[in-house]
């Protein structure tokens, strides 16, 4: 894949113009971008892969949720259905996509969830529900410029930061770095948990804030904890369990698993992956099954799994979080 990333190098320039040209007509007024009068907060990246876009939604649902009608909007990746759909009981990975059905999963009926691959009509359909939502947040939709969010939060990883890569085909950039000019809060995500003060101020270097921006930086936080249907274990008394990840990176979790010394097999499947029949025959075997948060909503509809499949979930931890509370705070205010 890396060869081919590099013999595709000669293309760089041709995307770059015309994302680039994309952004100029949004930001001349050439394309139009739709405001709102309400608070439209929206978390994004300018990569594609994960800079924990979810955790980072899963954050900002638990801040606002206790003052404010909430619903969060996806565009629903991989799901099995078209146009607006809103979560409800009959909900599965497959109607709406993993990472809301995560959402709905987790909150329930304390905030709506909806996907809808078109903005636009998503926010549209939400302020037509009786109990219309107070709060949008946007997730995923920083390169949807049909929609200017009132807010926009991008994440950008640690270990693969926006500001030293190239755009796609032989990067991972979706659209010119100048792209990040269009943040308010930039979040450099998934840090060690001890970050030297001295590599914070190296990387703000690289960054280059305007003044309208902020950067924060957060890590991951793992439970001590994995959790089924109806039961949950201690992390530390696991032996012998298989690993299953279809996550953008699982490097991470590994290291994590392997620092507790915990013996296990690992099954590294691409992002969003759908599982096959063969592949369920397979962890049917398994006597113990520990998969991500996100991995767990697509194979928990598979009932002979049941008994045997837990998720462990994660958290951020946020640097200067009262700082960056309260300028959550401001944008749902103005």
């Amino acid at each position: 894949m890396k060869l081919i990333r590099k013999i595709l190098f000669p293309v760089v320039p041709f995307y770059y113009l015309v994302t680039w040209l994309r952004n100029i007509c949004y930001d001349l007024g050439v394309k139009k971008s739709a405001s709102y009068h309400f608070p439209v907060l929206c978390v994004g990246n300018l990569s594609v892969g994960g800079t924990g876009k979810t955790p980072m939604i899963e954050y900002l649902i638990k801040l606002l949720k206790d003052d404010f009608k909430v619903a969060t909007l996806s565009r629903g990746y991989k799901r099995k259905t078209k146009g607006f759909k809103l979560a409800d009981g009959n909900a599965t990975a497959e109607t709406i996509g993993d990472e809301p059905f995560q959402f709905y999963h987790k909150f329930g009926n304390d905030v709506w969830v909806a996907v809808d691959s078109d903005r636009r009509n998503g926010i549209k359909n939400l302020r037509h529900l009786k109990d219309k939502p107070e709060i949008i947040l946007l997730d995923d939709a920083f390169q949807h410029r049909r929609v200017k969010a009132g807010f926009n939060i991008l994440l950008t990883t640690y270990a693969n930061p926006y500001y030293s890569d190239f755009v796609l085909p032989t990067g991972n950039l979706r659209e010119p770095k100048s792209g990040a000019k269009r943040a308010h809060v930039v979040v450099v995500t998934k840090c060690p948990k001890h970050l030297k003060v001295s590599e914070k101020n190296s990387i703000l270097n690289r960054i280059k804030a305007e003044s309208y921006q902020h950067v924060f930086f957060s890590s991951i936080v793992y439970s001590n904890e994995v959790f089924s249907k109806d039961a949950s274990k201690i992390l530390e008394t696991l032996t012998n369990f298989t690993l299953v990840t279809g996550i953008a990176n699982a490097e991470p979790l590994v290291d994590f698993l392997n620092s507790k010394n915990l013996k296990f097999q690992h099954l590294n499947y691409n992002d969003h992956y759908q599982f096959s029949p063969q592949d369920i025959l397979y962890l049917e075997k398994q006597s113990l099954i520990i998969t991500t948060e996100k991995d767990y909503m697509r194979l928990r509809q598979h009932g002979q799994l049941n008994g045997k499949l837990f998720y462990l979930p994660i958290t951020i931890v946020l640097d200067r979080e009262h700082d960056f509370k309260k300028l959550i705070e401001q944008a749902v205010k103005h």
